[in-house]
């Protein structure tokens, strides 16, 4: 959290999503808002496929890793080229699922071929679906009367093999979907056709596990059913989530069983199965339902829930996350291990509902996860999506956490930091920089050295970013880090003015219904006034037409969100000097009464002030000029009217005799625009001056007009003119002449 009061700014971190956007090393984020010791998360190495979708570890810690795009079952004991042995190639999409017999062979499924091939672990010689034993076949299951002496496929649609295990037997259970449904297979026999062992009316059966009495916990994908399956195939629904998936069942040693459920029943936002084949290989694959499959999807179906099943009580909800999509789960002693898919964090959850961001893998997504506790070490294998990566959980020697990089906004001072004081056994060092991320690398250029505190102070040089980093200490652990800052003081600046000529602001108080209109910047639209929202650039600034005022409007703003206070000046054509308008304005717009100022042409400037968030020796402003703008308030005058009866040349009476008017028209500061005559109060008729354009502040009229008729032989009539100026001020003059009928 980011305080931004005026004067000394505090930078604190709490509460678990804050902790989280930081860097653990061998630390966990506590569900309480501590920091402490966690394992280390050690990177093993990088596969060449994108997708590490099953993990198997054997008797003597060996990791083996069923892959996509390729699909492939490698075997991480490095080469001579530092890369892991390729044990088996498919062209199928994904080895879905590897796992290690009791017979000490390894198993591996793939998508969507719906294959299991049993192989030799500990071959030196790449093996490929020719060459590997097939123990295997849901073509075979789906159309009992195929030739199994020919490769033809006589079924076209997808079958997806999700999980498989092993009973105390040595028998395999391989969950299916499309529909859903486990069979079972002796692989000490060849010759022995699968059985059925349990069919729901799910879509998919997602993950298995067993308990302590020898019952199948499986998990399904469309109702998100938890089911308890005795050795007899009998089925029975433990528990039925809110979401429409359980992605990963684990049974821990007490009996407590674990579900991670994800998705909305009401609808199934994913995409088909992402195709990543090789070479001119194509595939048709029908939509599989499952969250697993459809791992490139940007979709997130509202994150996960955690279940613990305990026999006779209800079931609970240990954990949520709407940001996290758990695809594996782990039982440990004081809970379960979760692994998201779409953040790479891994959770360790409590029975109880405490729990603990333990690490972060670097890759996209963690897709599976498996415990090596016949390696002694009681480590975890995890295996990742994006790139396709082996890290393994364990023993960390070191215990560090980097923070989030602080933005002061500006170059800035660093002062005391504040620690809970229920922390114990840590160090807190500094750095600060002036480009936003440390440069990785050597010399991490722009930023300083690691530097501890001293008295509680920081003692890095002054810049705009700065991060922290926790070192904890054996039983370490740390709450709540605060920072306090203060921001070097930057100047305010105008972003832009504008005058507005014959505009006043506070329509509210004017009489008589005159034009509204609203005043933008020219950066905002090249129109003086137009539409705009009120307060910013964008927004209108409602005002009235008023040709005896000028509004000017500004916009301002302060890096460090200092309050402004501003100041209007404005000097005349030819003068040295500015004038004070007003001082102590808080509004960005003013009106002012033009009639008190000669008419001429100005310029206006805005000083913005930040002295109401400072001390006045250490204020700073800014300030803007407006382009020239011109004050005319004084109408033109109208002189020289003359009005007289002309020669009239009639074919027949009645025949009134032309007018022939003459005047001068002129304006002290700006051209004359337009002029209007009118006889006898009658309409107004536009005339033009000698020479027809108007673009002077003298113009002469000399215009011949017609006769009016009257039954007298003389009358008088009466001329009017008027005479407009570019700022629509209006001078009048009018005389009067005797008409006699021709």
């Amino acid at each position: 959290m980011q305080s931004h009061a005026q004067g000394t700014h505090l930078w604190s971190q709490s509460r678990v999503d804050e902790f989280e956007k930081g860097t653990p090393q061998g630390v966990a984020i506590g569900s309480s808002g501590y920091l402490r010791e966690g394992p280390g998360l050690a990177e093993i190495l990088t596969t060449p496929s994108t997708f590490v979708w099953s993990v198997a570890v054997d008797k003597t810690g060996t990791p083996y890793l069923g892959t996509g795009a390729p699909a492939a079952v490698l075997r991480s004991t490095p080469q001579k080229d530092g890369k892991p042995f390729t044990l088996f190639e498919s062209h199928d999409v994904s080895v879905q699922v590897v796992r290690i017999g009791p017979d000490g062979s390894l198993y591996a499924a793939t998508v969507p071929g719906g294959r299991v091939y049993k192989l030799n672990p500990s071959a030196t010689t790449k093996q490929d679906e020719s060459t590997a034993k097939l123990i295997f076949d849901a073509d075979k299951i789906d159309d009992p009367s195929s030739d199994s002496s020919t490769n033809t496929k006589r079924e076209s649609r997808s079958h997806y093999i999700w999980d498989m295990t092993f009973d105390a037997a040595g028998k395999l259970y391989i969950a299916t979907g499309g529909p859903g449904t486990i069979y079972r297979v002796d692989p000490s026999n060849p010759g022995a056709t699968p059985q059925t062992f349990f069919k729901s009316d799910e879509q998919h059966i997602r993950s298995l596990a067993w308990d302590a009495k020898g019952n199948l916990i499986a998990g399904s994908d469309g109702s998100g059913l938890v089911y308890r399956i005795s050795p007899q195939g009998k089925g029975y629904v433990l528990f039925e989530a809110p979401r429409r998936e359980i992605t990963s069942v684990a049974v821990a040693a007490n009996g407590t069983i674990f579900a991670a459920s994800v998705g909305d029943k009401s609808r199934n936002p994913l995409p088909p199965l992402p195709v990543q084949g090789v070479g001119s290989i194509s595939f048709t694959i029908v939509q599989p339902g499952s969250l697993q499959a459809a791992n490139a999807s940007s979709s997130t179906p509202e994150g996960t829930e955690i279940y613990a099943l305990v026999e006779d009580q209800a079931p609970r909800k240990i954990w949520s996350s709407k940001d996290d999509i758990v695809y594996a789960l782990a039982a440990q002693s004081n809970g379960v291990l979760a692994v998201s898919g779409n953040r790479g964090h891994i959770v360790r959850i409590q029975e109880n509902g405490d729990y603990a961001d333990i690490a972060h893998v670097e890759a996209q997504q963690g897709l599976s996860a498996v415990a090596a506790s016949s390696t002694g070490t009681n480590s975890l294998f995890i295996g990742t999506g994006n790139t396709g990566k082996l890290y393994t959980l364990g023993k960390s020697e070191k215990h560090e956490y980097a923070s989030d990089v602080l933005d002061a906004g500006a170059f800035a001072r660093f002062g005391r930091i504040e620690i809970d004081p229920d922390s114990a056994n840590y160090e807190i060092l500094t750095r600060t920089g002036n480009v936003e991320q440390p440069a990785r690398g050597h010399g991490d250029w722009g930023w300083s050295d690691w530097q501890p505190l001293k008295d509680g102070a920081v003692q890095s040089p002054s810049g705009r970013f700065l991060q922290w980093k926790a070192v904890l200490h054996s039983g370490g652990r740390l709450g709540s880090v605060a920072v306090n800052y203060l921001p070097v003081n930057a100047a305010p600046e105008i972003d832009d003015l504008v005058v507005a000529p014959g505009a006043r602001l506070n329509a509210q108080n004017a009489s008589n219904s005159p034009q509204n209109i609203n005043i933008s910047f020219p950066s905002a639209n090249q129109q003086l006034v137009v539409p705009v929202e009120s307060g910013t650039a964008n927004t209108p600034l409602p005002a009235i037409k008023d040709r005896t005022a000028v509004t000017v409007r500004w916009a301002a703003h302060d890096e460090n969100g200092d309050d402004l206070v501003y100041s209007l000046f404005l000097r005349g054509d030819g003068e040295q000097d500015w004038h004070l308008l007003k001082d102590g304005i808080t509004d960005k717009a003013y009106s002012f009464d033009a009639a008190l100022i000669p008419d001429g042409g100005y310029r206006v400037k805005v000083i913005a002030s930040d002295s109401p968030s400072h001390t006045p020796g250490e204020a700073l402003t800014g300030a803007r000029e407006s382009d020239r703008f011109e004050i005319d308030t004084t109408p033109p005058v109208v002189s020289a009217l003359h009005a007289e009866e002309a020669l009239a040349k009639c074919a027949q009476a009645p025949c009134p005799a032309p007018v022939h008017v003459t005047f001068d028209a002129e304006d002290a500061a700006s051209p004359i625009t337009h002029a209007e005559y009118a006889i006898d109060a009658g309409a107004w008729q536009y005339i033009e001056p000698v020479g027809k354009l108007s673009d002077a502040k003298r113009e002469h009229y000399d215009v011949q007009i017609p006769g009016k008729s009257t039954e007298a032989k003389s009358a008088e009539h009466l001329i009017t003119v008027r005479v407009y100026d570019r700022h629509d001020n209006v001078g009048v003059a009018k005389t009067v002449f005797n008409s006699s009928e021709k």
